[in-house]
C-alpha cells in the first residue's frame, strides 16, 4: 500500500477540494432534477423537509465517505480492503463502483441534450415556435438515433479529457475554474428571474411552505434528493477524500460542500420558478421542465436569448463538474485494483461507459420496445442506481462507521487529532448509527414497494 500511496496524486489547495466536492456535489440533480421534484412536491414545504435531511443524514453520510477515503488511501473498492481486510466490506465499495459506472452511462446523454439545446439557444431555435413544436423538438431529439448519441459521446470525451490529466493538473485545476463561472451564471440567472413582473409568486411558491401540500412520498423524496444531489453512496467522495491531505480538516470541508450544494439548489429554484410563475406555466412539470418548459419561457421574456444561452450553459457545466468525480471513481478502481496507468484506465472506463450510454440513448428511440419489468435501457440504469445502488451503499457506509470503524477512530480522521468535541462527535456518531440507517433504510423499502406511504 505504501508504494501506492507515495506516487498518489493529491488536491493541492484547500479551495481544490472545496471546488472539487462542491462540483461532484453540484450537478444535474441541483439544476434539472431539484426545480421540477421540489415543483411536483409543492416547492417550500419541499424544500425545508430537504433541508432538514441535507443536516440530519447527508452531512453525516458525507463526513464518513470522506473519513473512508482519506484514512485507507484508496479507491472505493480498495478503501474496505484496507480498513476491514478479509471481510466482506469490500463488497460495499463494488456497489459504490457498480453506480458511478451506471449512473454515468445515462447522465451523458442528458447532459448531452443540454449541449444541444446551447446550440439551439444561440441559433435562437426558440423564437419562433409555438408550445407544441418545442415539445416535438425535444422528443425529436430523444428519438434519434444519430445526433444524442454524437452529443453524448462528446460529453463523454469531454469528461474523459479532464480526468485524464490527473487529480491536481485535470479535475481540481477545472473544477477550480468550473465552479465559480457556475456559480455566476446562477447568480445573474437569479437576478433576471425575480426582476420579472408576476414573480412574486415564484417566489412565495419556493419560500412560503404549505405543509398541508406535503404528502409522505413527498417526505421521501426529499429524502433521496437530498441523498442524490450530495453524491452520497456512488464512491465519489470517498475517492475524492483519498486524495485530500492530512491537515485538512474534514468537518469542515463538509459544512462547506454541504452549503455550497444547498446554495445553488436553492438559487437554480430561484432562477426557475418566478420565470416560470411570471408566465403562468406549471410548476408541476415534471422532467420536462428544463427541456420543455423553459424554452417555452425564454423565448416570451426580454432578453431571453441571452437568458437560454446561460442557462443551458450552466446546465452543462453543472453535468461536467458532477461527471469528471464519477468516472474518477471506475478510473481509480481500475488504476489501483488492476495496476493500469492512469491513461490506460480512464481510456478504458470512458469507453466502457460510453458504450452503456449508447444503449440509454438509443432506448429513447430505436430500441425504446426493448424494455425491463416495463423501463427502457435509460430508465432502468436510473432505477437500479437510485433505488438499490446508492441507498443500499450508503447505508452500509453509515452503519461501517457507526459500528465498525470506532468513535477513536472518527476522532483522529475527522478534525486532525482530536479537535473534534465531545458533543459534537457523540451527535455525529448517533447520526450515522441510528438515524441515518433508518432513514435510509425506509426510503429504500418505499422504492422496492416493501412499504408504501
Amino acid at each position: 500500500m505504501s508504494d501506492k500511496n507515495q506516487s498518489r496524486d493529491t488536491f493541492g489547495s484547500k479551495f481544490g477540494v472545496i471546488a472539487a466536492a462542491a462540483g461532484s456535489a453540484v450537478g444535474l440533480g441541483n439544476i434539472w432534477k431539484f426545480p421540477y421534484i421540489a415543483g411536483i412536491y409543492g416547492g417550500a414545504a419541499f424544500l425545508f423537509v430537504y433541508l432538514a435531511f441535507i443536516v440530519a443524514i447527508g452531512l453525516p453520510v458525507m463526513l464518513s465517505e470522506l473519513i473512508i477515503g482519506r484514512k485507507s488511501q484508496r479507491n472505493a473498492f480498495g478503501a474496505f480492503k484496507v480498513l476491514a481486510p478479509g471481510t466482506p466490506w469490500k463488497y460495499i465499495g463494488i456497489l459504490g463502483v457498480s453506480a458511478a459506472f451506471l449512473i454515468l452511462s445515462f447522465y451523458g446523454v442528458v447532459a448531452g441534450w443540454s449541449i444541444q439545446y446551447i446550440i439551439l439557444s444561440v441559433k435562437d431555435g426558440f423564437s419562433s415556435k409555438s408550445p407544441e413544436e418545442i415539445t416535438s423538438l425535444f422528443t425529436a431529439l430523444t428519438e434519434s438515433p444519430v445526433k444524442p448519441v454524437i452529443l453524448q459521446l462528446t460529453f463523454m470525451l469531454i469528461t474523459g479529457a479532464i480526468v485524464i490529466i490527473g487529480v491536481k493538473k485535470g479535475i481540481e485545476k477545472y473544477t477550480k475554474i468550473l465552479m465559480p463561472v457556475l456559480v455566476v451564471i446562477l447568480i445573474g440567472l437569479s437576478i433576471k428571474s425575480v426582476s420579472l413582473e408576476g414573480a412574486k409568486a415564484g417566489l412565495d411558491f419556493l419560500f412560503k411552505p404549505d405543509f398541508s401540500k406535503l404528502t409522505g412520498d413527498g417526505v421521501l423524496s426529499a429524502l433521496g434528493h437530498a441523498f442524490f444531489t450530495l453524491s452520497l453512496g456512488m464512491g465519489t467522495l470517498i475517492t475524492y477524500g483519498s486524495y485530500i491531505s492530512k491537515n485538512n480538516n474534514l468537518v469542515s470541508t463538509v459544512i462547506q460542500v454541504t452549503i455550497a450544494d444547498t446554495v445553488i439548489a436553492i438559487l437554480a429554484g430561484i432562477a426557475i420558478f418566478p420565470a416560470v410563475f411570471a408566465f403562468g406555466i406549471a410548476p408541476t412539470e415534471g422532467p420536462g421542465l428544463i427541456f420543455i418548459t423553459l424554452p417555452n419561457v425564454f423565448h416570451q421574456m426580454p432578453g431571453g436569448f441571452v437568458f437560454s444561452i446561460l442557462f443551458f450553459v450552466l446546465l452543462t457545466v453543472a453535468a461536467l463538474t458532477s461527471s469528471i468525480s464519477i468516472l474518477e471513481v471506475v478510473v481509480a478502481y481500475f488504476k489501483e485494483e488492476f495496476n493500469m496507468g492512469r491513461k490506460g484506465a480512464t481510456y478504458l472506463a470512458t469507453i466502457l461507459i460510453s458504450i452503456l450510454g449508447v444503449l440509454c440513448s438509443l432506448s429513447m428511440g430505436v430500441l425504446s420496445p426493448y424494455t425491463f419489468f416495463g423501463l427502457n435501457f435509460f430508465d432502468l440504469m436510473d432505477w437500479i442506481s437510485a433505488n438499490l445502488l446508492l441507498p443500499i451503499g450508503g447505508l452500509f457506509i453509515a452503519v461501517f462507521v457507526g459500528w465498525f470503524f470506532g468513535r477513536k477512530k472518527v476522532r483522529e480522521e475527522s478534525a486532525n487529532g482530536g479537535k473534534l468535541s465531545g458533543v459534537a462527535l457523540s451527535a455525529f456518531i448517533f447520526l450515522v448509527k441510528f438515524i441515518a440507517p433508518i432513514a435510509i433504510a425506509i426510503v429504500l423499502m418505499n422504492k422496492v414497494g416493501l412499504l408504501n406511504f
